[in-house]
């Protein structure tokens, strides 16, 4: 039996990229970092509130209770970095919060 290993390589970042399955490497993904996360987190939410549509179709479905999880995971991202943000990253994270915190209300009227 013939074992077979993948590996990694680092970008000029040391962002680690991983081989594709034919052996490509696929640096198409958006860096990974704290806006990345919280610009995916507002999506998500997005979605969740009917405001965006499902990456898997068209249809725009709302559910309350995943879109409150998101802002909930948000909001607590915001608490617990507190004090650790670079200030474009603290605008950041209070924007995405007032934007989804007006929209949650707003479909919670409208359900």
């Amino acid at each position: 039996m013939r074992k077979t290993t993948t590996t990694s390589t680092t970008t000029e970042n040391e962002t680690p990229v991983s081989p594709t399955t034919d052996g490509r490497h696929d640096d198409a993904l958006p860096s990974t970092d704290f806006t990345t996360l919280i610009l995916s987190l507002h999506h998500s939410a997005l979605m969740h509130l009917g405001d965006a549509p499902h990456p898997e179709g068209e249809t725009m479905v709302r559910d309350l209770r995943l879109a409150r999880q998101s802002i909930d995971m948000i909001a607590m991202l915001e608490e617990k970095t507190k004090g650790n943000l670079a200030g474009d990253e603290e605008r950041l994270i209070h924007q995405v919060l007032l934007e989804l915190r007006l929209r949650f209300v707003e479909a919670q009227k409208n359900a």
